[in-house]
């Protein structure tokens, strides 16, 4: 049986083209399921954090999922799966809480980071 080079190039360019679709599908996955964090600062220094159990409390009773709540440094984290889940808890600390936090969307660029060091290492030059 002999193949002919028209078929091989076909069989070819239709691997790399699955390839490249595959490769897009996982992007687009991983892009889906970034998750996202709202800090939680007192406006004046010195001030203490609101309590977890409390940001606990009003989040549950307004049906919004979350992963963890973190105290660090000055700081409440609070991790959720996804920016509406995020969006929606803002809104509705923003209503509950009282004056004197700063309820912000906190930049997770913690992927950013590792691939930019990766890259600037002085070990792995390109050229």
């Amino acid at each position: 049986m002999v193949t002919s080079p028209l078929s091989l190039r076909r069989v070819s360019y239709a691997i790399i083209a699955l390839m490249m679709f595959g490769a897009l599908i996982l992007a687009w996955s991983a892009l889906q399921q970034q998750e996202s964090t709202l800090a939680i600062r007192p406006v004046s220094q010195g001030a203490s954090v609101p309590d977890g159990f409390s940001i606990w409390h009003h989040l549950d009773a307004n049906g919004i999922r979350f992963k963890s709540i973190t105290p660090q440094d000055d700081v409440l984290l609070i991790k959720f799966d996804s920016s509406a889940q995020s969006a929606a808890a803002k809104a509705v600390l923003d209503r509950t809480l009282p004056q004197g936090y700063i309820i912000a969307q906190q930049e997770d660029d913690s992927h950013v980071a590792s691939w930019m060091s990766r890259l600037r290492d002085s070990s792995h030059r390109f050229g």
